[in-house]
């Protein structure tokens, strides 16, 4: 069994049925996103990661591309997305962790993360790992959770909740799962070597008595409307970013893979990939398994 250097610590969703978390009851809350990255994703390019994919409950927005990677920590999460976009040749399942990415340098298009860094506890490090894996001019999409939200300013305000939104520090309300600050969050993709291009303030209307009254296409229509003027001042739930790497990047890394435990080049074999160190990391067809198990 191959080993990574030690990190943060993770939050994994082995076993977990994600398919049911987003049944009917959020139904809202997917359309919403959707029209977010539609509007923030270039439509087409040659490799795009999404990282903590889970499902692949995104992946039919990503068909403008040649090669797509669906990657996540929790093995099952990966064989579910498997399952459902597995008959398509342009897609891998790649189980792997954040902090250990195994791509080469600058060997992505596009990387898309959705409601994944809010369990993220070291995001300056998860995003350098992602800055470097993409090409120079490449593009990050970014969803995070954010704490300055009208619900947390109203809670707030009446004493019913402790920690100020308007503070920039993350706060951590259960363990792994942080809100942000959207000038915090600024902060640290300009210092990872992101500028950001566009945003969107995504889930205006997410309350449980809209949702009720109101179909899910007509709230998320709605939504889709005021997400770009809603970005100025950013009182939503969920951020969506989307970021470019300095087109001063270095050159990029020979063939796709890098050894997570080393970091060494590694190639794709029949039945795993492989680095000079000896590191093996099994292959079993379009499935990658490129963390311990």
């Amino acid at each position: 069994m191959e080993e990574l250097p030690s990190g943060p610590s993770i939050c994994n969703y082995e076993g977990t049925d994600y398919e049911a978390f987003w049944g009917a009851n959020r139904a809202y809350e997917d359309l919403a996103e959707r029209i977010a990255l539609r509007a923030l994703l270039p439509p087409r390019g040659h490799r795009l990661v999404e990282i903590g994919a889970g499902f692949g409950r995104l992946a039919d927005l990503y068909t403008g591309y040649e090669e797509i990677y669906l990657l996540d920590y929790a093995r099952t999460q990966v064989e579910a997305a498997r399952r459902r976009w597995g008959h398509d040749p342009r897609f891998r399942f790649v189980v792997a962790d954040l902090y250990h990415l195994p791509f080469q340098p600058s060997v992505l298009d596009t990387v898309v993360m959705v409601r994944v860094i809010h369990h993220v506890q070291d995001v300056p490090r998860a995003l350098q790992e992602i800055r470097e894996a993409l090409r120079p001019g490449g593009v990050f999409i970014l969803e995070f959770a954010n704490k300055r939200h009208l619900k947390a300013i109203f809670r707030y305000v009446i004493g019913a909740q402790s920690w100020s939104p308007f503070a920039r520090e993350p706060v951590e309300f259960a363990p792994l799962h942080f809100d942000f600050h959207p000038a915090w969050m600024r902060e640290r993709l300009e210092e990872a070597g992101f500028r950001i291009r566009r945003e969107r303030a995504v889930s205006h209307f997410r309350h449980p008595w809209l949702k009720r009254l109101i179909p899910a296409s007509w709230l998320a229509r709605m939504d889709g409307w005021i997400q770009d003027i809603g970005a100025l001042w950013k009182l939503t739930p969920s951020v969506f970013v989307q970021a470019e790497v300095d087109s001063r990047e270095g050159p990029a890394g020979e063939g796709l893979w890098r050894c997570p435990a080393c970091c060494q080049p590694a190639v794709e074999e029949e039945e795993a990939v492989a680095c000079p160190n000896g590191h093996r990391w099994p292959r079993q067809g379009s499935l990658y398994l490129m963390r311990p198990l």
